[in-house]
């Protein structure tokens, strides 16, 4: 079997070209994915049918080759395992009965159903029989406090009110729950690795709406303390966190966390990726999703950009957060050619 790039790079090789994936690479751009998810109905009806998901996270593959597929999925099926009532609106994304308090937390299970989620596992298996030969299979979580502020909302919001309304009036109270999702984010992670992924993301999306105290405690120890339990059970597990937003945190967040390589930004700093952070873990990005979607010479430009950046240590090109649902899909064939031109 081939050498995958993907875990090569993880793993701190400096490669003459970068291996490739992309955020939300299985989704809207595609027009095979439109035609199944028609056929689905629901998204979670599409996220929980093995067939269907493990089609949908292959199309990009077939299409584009990249270096990795990402699994199919959504960060919010734990608390919908915890029994969170969970559904997505037509054009509005996902809505959740709000856990805003004692009693609603109160409401929801302190271990997930791990029936809910045996779809997800069925899945792993299913894309990673079918891969090619090194391409790696990379399994994913929400980090806890992104999951927390829908949750506590019931919804996406801004600027994550809600959710820093309740641990600043109610820490205990909120620990509680990040407690709860370290627990049952590591226990996903660990089954979806015995399932047969390569390696895993922790997505904390809104890390960077955090001031630099509350990032420390509600982003960094909790990723920290979900790294490692995982790692207690899967001692060698490649594990990526992206803590969007966190700009001048990132460090800290690497050396406290643990993690193997960390995701970054479209409007980070190149020069302090390289000074900073490059030199202690592999980076993954941070093409802007616009310039992709627009295309062009100014996309050729930044494609060989970002690659002089970061190309003399481990890197992973992907984007500083996924594909929009409009990019043409010839703007993408542009960038397989040119990242690995």
């Amino acid at each position: 079997m081939n050498e995958s790039l993907f875990l090569r790079t993880l793993s701190g090789e400096t490669l003459p070209k970068p291996p490739l994936w992309m955020m939300r690479q299985a989704g809207r751009y595609l027009p095979e994915y439109r035609e199944l998810r028609a056929k689905a109905g629901g998204f979670l009806e599409l996220c929980y049918n093995p067939e269907w998901a493990a089609e949908v996270t292959l199309q990009p593959i077939r299409r584009f080759g990249f270096d990795a597929a990402i699994l199919f999925s959504d960060i919010l099926v734990i608390p919908h395992a915890l029994g969170q009532k969970l559904w997505f609106a037509q054009g509005e994304g996902p809505r959740l009965e709000p856990v805003a308090d004692a009693v609603r937390l109160g409401e929801i299970r302190n271990e997930i159903d791990q029936d809910v989620l045996a779809p997800v596992y069925e899945t792993v298996r299913r894309v990673k029989a079918a891969l090619p030969a090194g391409t790696a299979l990379i399994g994913f979580c929400g980090a806890p406090w992104t999951v927390a502020t829908y949750m506590v909302a019931g919804r996406g919001t801004p600027d994550q009110g809600p959710a820093k309304d309740l641990f600043q009036r109610d820490p205990e109270l909120f620990a509680r729950l990040i407690d709860r999702l370290v627990v049952n984010s590591a226990a996903y992670l660990n089954a979806q690795i015995e399932a047969g992924v390569d390696a895993v993301q922790i997505f904390d999306s809104w890390a960077g709406s955090l001031g630099p105290e509350d990032f420390k405690r509600w982003s960094i120890e909790p990723t920290r303390r979900i790294v490692a339990l995982v790692r207690a059970r899967h001692p060698h597990a490649k594990i990526i966190g992206f803590p969007r937003g966190a700009g001048a945190g990132i460090p800290s967040y690497v050396r406290e966390t643990g993690i193997d390589a960390v995701g970054l930004e479209t409007e980070i700093d190149r020069g302090f990726v390289r000074e900073a952070i490059q030199p202690i873990v592999p980076v993954q990005g941070h093409l802007d999703p616009q310039l992709l979607r627009a295309g062009g010479p100014e996309l050729d430009r930044e494609i060989d950009a970002i690659r002089a950046a970061f190309g003399a240590g481990p890197f992973v090109f992907n984007l500083g957060h996924g594909i929009l649902p409009d990019t043409p899909i010839a703007h993408v064939e542009r960038l397989v050619e040119l990242v690995r031109a």
